[in-house]
Formats: structure tokens, sequence, C-alpha cells
């Protein structure tokens, strides 16, 4: 059985192509992928992603528990920031990732993947031993928006989401306010590389923004954008390049790992982790024929299978095949020449050390 989020009416009125995505039925696309894509690179697109979770932690040590179940640095962070991290089990391994929000010293809100709501919940709820700290599960009590692109900050001033003088507030960066008796949290976060921001509020608040937001043109997008969009700037999305196996180290996370931190769940497993080297590493590669796959083998010269495709598109903004691939370290070509397998064939594939679009976010 699917769930439908509070904007699936909406969804189905702009006949939009809908199929079951982490247990709820979600857009995949309402008219071109390259459309809604190149929407969101050169002007506003908006999803809905009120499939993520959102928990609550409240009291005097919330910041502390938050800080002591994540490798990034969150008791440091300044007061409405957000914070992007792994959340990781005492061997290292990834659960999920998720973002923290700092609402306040005593009021801190963590949003986490759809797919991983319940298992998120029971970690996290049963880390919390000593701390003084009440969680909360709000994620039925929540609807969000992500409205993303360059004109996102004038599209927000035009919903009257923000005044002039709350422009500019810094990227990952948040703002609590009441607009019309109604409670709203506006994040400067996304998952595109573009400006833009999440909204995260009542259903009958997203409900009325939705409307607003197609009164004034801004193109609905699906999850087969988003999934490219993501991927052209390189971001990792749990269940491909993250998942139950790997540590942040394998896939490109070091920079959320703080080992500098007194303790956090994990600390030791990924310490050594960083002494030892991690086996596995995260490329990027491009193909100039062939659209890469999830799970597509990833060879040298000699044809002997080095890693895997974790996620594979056609890029929109390139025009070409893109991948992120897991390779086996020890098999890392010293001439970084790859292939990849398609339908038996093999594709040179290029290496790159820069992610294939750079993405317009403050």
């Amino acid at each position: 059985m699917s769930f439908k989020t509070s904007l699936y009416d909406k969804h189905l009125a702009l006949k939009a192509k809908m199929a079951p995505f982490a247990g709820f039925e979600m857009p995949i696309q309402y008219t071109s992928v390259k459309e809604e894509v190149l929407a969101v690179r050169n002007a506003v697109g908006i999803f809905d992603v009120s499939h993520m979770g959102e928990f609550f932690v409240e009291g005097k040590d919330a910041v502390l528990f938050v800080d002591s179940l994540i490798p990034n640095d969150f008791k440091n962070a300044e007061l409405k920031k957000a914070v992007y991290s792994p959340l990781c089990r005492e061997d290292g391994t990834m659960i999920d990732d998720l973002i923290a929000y700092k609402l306040s010293e005593e009021r801190v809100m963590i949003c986490v993947n759809a797919s991983n709501i319940e298992k998120d919940w029971n970690w996290i709820s049963g880390q919390k031993r000593e701390f003084a700290c009440t969680l909360t599960n709000q994620s039925n009590d929540f609807s969000l928006v992500a409205i993303q692109g360059p004109g996102a900050e004038q599209s927000l001033l035009k919903l009257g989401l923000l005044n002039e003088s709350e422009l500019n507030f810094p990227y990952y960066s948040i703002l609590e306010k009441t607009i019309d008796q109604q409670k709203l949290i506006i994040a400067r976060t996304g998952y595109t590389g573009e400006d833009g921001f999440e909204i995260f509020a009542s259903h009958q608040s997203i409900l009325k923004i939705w409307d607003q937001s197609m009164e004034i043109g801004i193109t609905p997008c699906g999850l087969a954008a988003r999934d490219v969009l993501r991927l052209e700037v390189c971001y990792p999305l749990y269940g491909h390049e993250l998942n139950d196996q790997v540590n942040p180290y394998d896939s490109g996370l070091a920079w959320t790992v703080k080992l500098q931190k007194p303790q956090f769940i994990g600390k030791s497993a990924l310490e050594k982790v960083f002494q030892e080297k991690s086996k596995l590493q995260l490329v990027k590669l491009a193909l100039a024929k062939g659209i890469p796959r999830e799970g597509y083998a990833v060879t040298n010269e000699r044809h002997e299978t080095i890693g895997t495709v974790t996620s594979g598109t056609m890029s929109v903004v390139l025009n070409k095949g893109i991948a992120l691939a897991l390779i086996e370290k020890n098999k890392m070509p010293n001439d970084k020449k790859f292939f990849i397998t398609i339908r038996n064939q093999q594709y040179p594939a290029e290496y790159l050390t820069k992610p294939f679009v750079t993405g317009g976010h403050k």
C-alpha cells in the first residue's frame, strides 16, 4: 500500500505520471524530464518532497544529543544553521544521510529520507539514554516543497514567503515564520545544486503555496528531473552511493567526518578507516556515447571489472551519459582509463574530478 502526500490530487490535476517511491505515490514527471531540468537550471521549479521525514529534538541537551549522533560538527554550528551529515552505526556504516537544523539551543529538527523514516527513528530514539531531551516523529504533520532555481528567491518574494529584509539569508540557514497564523520553517537548502528553498509547513499551508506557485508560473517538477539534477552536480543518494555497507570515506563524504570531535557514534571505526585508508572510491565518469545505468560494470582496458555504477543517466545540460561509480581502490587504473559495460559492449568513460555541472547555489 502506498501513502499519498497532501498534494496528490494537485499532481493528478496536472496529469503527472505517478509511481510508487519510498512507500508514497509520487510524481515522476509532468511534461518532460528535459523541460523540468532546464526550468530549474535556468528559471525556477517546484518539487513535492512531502514524503521526507521530520523528527524534532527538544530540551536542554537537544544540541548535544544530535551532535553525538553524527560525525559532522553540529554543536559548534551557529543558531539557525543547517548541517548535512551521514548518520552512522558504531562500525562506521551509514544508516542514512540527513540534515539537522539548529532552530534554537534547545530545539532541533532532523530531516531524513522517506525510505528510512522508520529505520532512522528506531535508531535515533534508541540512542537517547541519559540525554535530557524529548524526541517526536512529526513526519505525518508536515508537508514539504522545494522551490529551486536562479529565480527561487524572487519567487518567494512574490509568494509573500520572504520580505525584502530577509533576502540574502545565507545558504544552509533557516528562518522560522508565522504567515496567516500558520507556522513555517524555510531552509535555504536543496538537492539540485541551484539556489533554492525548502518550505516545511502544515498540509493546508503547502496546498496554498502550491496553488500560488502555479499562478505565478513556477514549473512543477517530478522525481525524475530531481534525480538528473542531483546527479549532474554529483550529490549522493541513499540507496545508491550511500548504503548500509559503506562508510562516509567510501562515498566521497570525508568532509563530513570531524574526527577532532571528542565523541560521536562510529568515531573509533572511522578513525581506523582514516588511518588505514578506504578500500573504495567514488568516481565521476562521462560517456561520449551510451547511457550508463545503476549496476552496470566498470572495467579497465583489460576488461577486468573494477567497480559498479551507483547512479547513471543522460545529462540534460551536457547531452551525454554521466555516472557515479564505486571503484575498488587497489584496482584503480593509473592511466585513469575507464570503460562502462552497456549491453555487453565496452564504452570508454572520461574520468572527471569536478562535478559534471556547476550549480548556482549561494
